[in-house]
C-alpha cells in the first residue's frame, strides 16, 4: 500500500535532452511511439530497439520550449547517448546529458486531481520549475516529476507532500505489473508486445517506420506473442531475477524482478492457459502464482 500525498526520490534515474531544428524528425524514426503525440500538456512512453526489434531502452519522453527530455536509466544513460549519437548522422540535433540538471520523482496513488491534472495517462503541466505528469504508461501508477536539481524536493514539499521510502513505489508498479528498465527488460531479448508495450501505450503502429518496428508488427498482426510480463505473487522466499519457473518438467518461465511476497515474471502463455490439473508453478521450491491485471489483454 502507498503512503497518501507521498513522493519517492528515483535515483536511479536520469534525464537526456534532445533539441535541434531535426529533433522531432529524428526520434521519430528511432523510437516506437509517435514523438508528435509528447507535448506541453502530455508526456509519452517509448522504447529503443534493436534493428531485429528487441529491447534495448525504455523511457518517458516529456515536451520543452526547447525540445524533449528523455528519463531514463541512469547507468544506463550513456549507452543510450552513444547510440543516439550513432544515429545522428548530419542530422541538426544537440543531444545532451542533463544528469546533472534534472531529478526524477514518483508520486504513487491517485494525485492527478490535488494537482489540477486530469487522471489520464500522460497528462502533463509545468511544475515547480520543472515538469509535473501522469505516469503515460497507467495512471494508476500515479504521478511523475521532472524537477530542477537546484529545487531539490522542495517544490513536492511545498505541495504538501512527504519522503517515502521506495518500496511505496516498487511495491505498487510489481503489482500493477508495469516494467521499467533492464531490471524488468531483458535487454536485446525482450519483445515489446510481450512485455506489455502495447497496453502500456508505448508503441504506435501508425506513425511509420521505427527501428525494429518489422518484428514488432509481425507479432500483432500474425499473433505471434507467447509470452507474457506478468505481475506473480510468492509463497515462500522470493526467488532471484532469472529464476526459472517451472510447470513439473517444462519450462514455464523466468522471474524477471522480485521483492518479498511479489515480482514480475515472464510466463508462457500455453503453460497459463494449460487445461485440467497442473502441477504448481515452481521457481526453485517457491510456488509462483501468476496475476493478471486488468489492463493486460490476452
Amino acid at each position: 500500500m502507498t503512503e497518501p500525498r507521498s513522493f519517492v526520490p528515483l535515483t536511479e534515474r536520469a534525464v537526456l535532452a534532445v533539441r535541434g531544428e531535426d529533433a522531432g524528425s529524428f526520434l521519430q524514426g528511432l523510437i516506437s511511439n509517435d514523438i508528435a503525440k509528447a507535448t506541453p500538456a502530455r508526456a509519452i512512453f517509448a522504447a529503443l530497439l534493436t534493428a531485429q526489434g528487441k529491447y534495448l531502452f525504455d523511457f518517458l519522453i516529456a515536451a520543452t520550449e526547447a525540445g524533449w527530455l528523455i528519463e531514463t536509466e541512469a547507468d544506463r544513460l550513456p549507452d543510450l547517448l552513444r547510440r543516439l549519437t550513432m544515429y545522428r548522422l548530419r542530422a541538426k540535433v544537440e543531444l545532451d546529458d542533463q544528469s546533472a540538471a534534472y531529478r526524477s520523482y514518483a508520486l504513487p496513488g491517485a494525485l492527478a486531481a490535488g494537482f489540477e491534472l486530469a487522471a489520464e495517462p500522460g497528462a502533463c503541466r509545468a511544475f515547480g520549475g520543472g515538469l509535473l505528469f501522469v505516469d503515460p504508461r497507467l495512471a494508476a501508477l500515479g504521478l511523475r516529476a521532472i524537477l530542477p536539481a537546484a529545487a531539490g524536493d522542495a517544490p513536492l514539499r511545498a505541495a504538501g507532500l512527504a519522503p517515502a521510502e521506495r518500496p511505496a513505489y516498487d511495491r505498487l508498479r510489481l503489482a500493477l505489473g508495469v516494467p521499467e528498465g533492464s531490471g524488468d527488460l531483458a535487454v536485446e531479448r525482450a519483445t515489446l508486445l510481450e512485455s506489455g508495450f502495447e497496453e502500456l501505450h508505448g508503441v504506435d503502429f501508425q506513425k511509420g517506420c521505427f527501428v525494429g518496428q518489422e518484428l514488432t508488427a509481425r507479432m500483432k498482426y500474425r499473433g505471434l506473442v507467447k509470452k507474457r510480463l506478468l505481475p506473480v505473487r510468492f509463497d515462500g522466499p522470493a526467488p532471484a531475477p532469472g529464476t526459472i519457473i517451472r510447470r513439473g518438467a517444462k519450462e514455464a518461465g523466468e522471474i524477471r524482478s522480485s521483492l518479498p511476497g511479489q515480482g514480475l515474471a515472464l510466463l508462457r502463455l500455453e503453460q497459463l492457459q494449460a487445461a485440467g490439473e497442473q502441477p504448481p508453478l515452481l521457481a526453485d521450491d517457491t510456488i509462483v502464482t501468476p496475476v493478471k491485471p486488468n489492463w493486460v489483454n490476452f
